[in-house]
């Protein structure tokens, strides 16, 4: 029924054509699996193959449960897109802004909880910025997630809240917000409202010692020849031990991250009845949010995303641009390249996993070619197979 062959002959020449010693692609379509291919090695020796059991650290497509559960906040009438951050964590109240000539002033709009989803709050990605850091080194691994966002604060913003998009700790301290209104832990919270319910094992920001051993290897990739280095399996995004961070702390697997990028393409609802988001919320979440100087911001962080806007956390296609994917799909990616792709209107879902930090190629080529070979073998569209395939 599908045309796949073009989209397994890409996976398999990735290794060589751009230094990815492992990957792994996941495609579901109306709740059912109808692609699976891993290629590669999961060790630096080239012994053991890639398999469904292996974890990754997934950087940035953390963002995506990070939003979903503050969708589901804000669903519930716990929180409001437009609410004061300073409502949850008092330290936003009398944030500054770091002027052109170095000095710095009081800011004069109040940072909103829609200025974190939308990477508009001024913020910087800076983990020690503010006094983080002199917290973390005074209480360790007992600095918790509120504790340092807030103190995220004690430094100057790079603008206004709301006048600029710029890629930044907004998650984190979203993560934060979460952890306040819902009166939980914010891990504690994600696994009972996301991960739990939708049978996600695997995900967590404190992976067990065995978790840790079923971590792929993780390469970074030369810059030039993007030949890959081997540098482990730790790479957390944590400040401290009790540090979660929802920008980009969590561990998942293939297996694990697609449950939940097909509840959102059920339109909210998981493969095993769970109601995540609500049709509404799913809608809102994916609807983009960017004016054109915030657009224009995003396009010279992300040169990658021709025809994407930002929504509430995740990019989504305002433009096709003549690719063959669907407008309104939604999703992020992550520093070592996992890649979650979310079509409510298709219910198609897929997520894409490697270990490979500092690649260009990765974003520029692979995210890309990836998405179009899936909507292409779903159509069956031979042709333009073919020419995707030479590119």
């Amino acid at each position: 029924m599908y045309c796949f062959e073009a989209l397994t002959a890409f996976l398999d020449s990735v290794s060589e054509k751009f230094g990815i010693p492992a990957c792994d692609l996941l495609v579901y379509k109306d709740g059912q699996e109808v692609y699976r291919h891993m290629a590669g090695f999961a060790d630096a020796e080239g012994t053991k193959p890639v398999s469904e059991d292996d974890l990754y650290w997934i950087f940035s497509s953390t963002k995506v449960a990070t939003c979903t559960a503050a969708m589901q906040l804000v669903e519930r009438g716990v929180i409001a897109l437009e609410d004061p951050v300073s409502k949850y964590l008092p330290k936003y109240a009398n944030l500054t802004v770091k002027q052109e000539d170095g000095s710095v002033v009081p800011a004069k709009n109040v940072m909103t909880v829609r200025h974190l989803m939308t990477m508009s709050g001024g913020l910087d990605y800076d983990m020690k910025r503010g006094s983080a850091g002199a917290l973390a080194e005074e209480k360790g691994n007992e600095a918790g997630t509120v504790e340092i966002c807030n103190a995220y604060a004690d430094g100057p913003l790079l603008f206004e809240p709301g006048t600029h998009f710029h890629y930044s700790l907004c998650h984190d301290v979203l993560g934060a917000v979460i952890e306040i209104a819902s009166g939980m832990r914010f891990g504690e919270y994600m696994a009972n409202n996301i991960f739990i319910p939708l049978g996600m094992k695997d995900t967590t920001f404190h992976p067990t010692e065995e978790q840790i051993a079923r971590v792929s290897e993780m390469v970074t990739a030369d810059p030039v020849t993007w030949r890959p280095t081997p540098i482990g399996k730790r790479a957390e995004m944590r400040v401290s031990g009790n540090y979660e961070s929802g920008g980009g702390g969590l561990v998942s697997s293939t297996n694990d991250y697609i449950l939940l990028g097909a509840a959102l393409a059920n339109k909210g609802t998981a493969l095993n009845g769970y109601q995540l988001l609500k049709p509404e919320t799913v809608e809102l979440f994916r609807t983009a949010q960017l004016d054109p100087v915030r657009k224009k911001d995003m396009m010279v962080s992300f040169p990658y995303m021709p025809g994407y806007s930002y929504a509430l956390g995740v990019r989504t296609l305002v433009d096709d641009r003549g690719t063959p994917s669907a407008l309104g799909h939604f999703g992020w990616d992550g520093a070592a390249g996992q890649y979650i792709l979310v079509d409510p209107d298709n219910n198609l879902t897929f997520v894409y996993s490697q270990h490979v930090r500092n690649s260009f190629a990765t974003g520029h080529i692979v995210q890309n070619q990836l998405r179009d070979l899936v909507y292409l073998a779903l159509r069956g569209d031979l042709a333009l197979l073919n020419e995707e395939a030479k590119a």
